[in-house]
């Protein structure tokens, strides 16, 4: 799994995260092509979360906070 965008591009990504709306895969923001963010601004689809082995949080762009974590 990785961030599909960054893949048809040529690109790289750091940190992957996942739409809860729709499951979308992009990058995070630490990585060049922001594509996760990307998506929330082209959906609207507000919350993201972390899908990096041992992290369950996730992240309302609405709200700019960390809202919760999975378990």
């Amino acid at each position: 799994m990785g961030c599909a965008n960054c893949q048809e591009q040529g690109g790289k990504w750091v940190h992957l995260r996942m739409c809860l709306t729709c499951g979308q895969v992009g990058c995070c923001d630490s990585s060049k092509s922001k594509h996760a963010t990307r998506h929330y601004r082209d959906t609207g689809h507000p919350v993201m979360r972390s899908i990096e082995p041992g992290q369950t949080w996730m992240w309302c762009y609405i709200d700019q906070r960390v809202v919760g974590a999975r378990g």
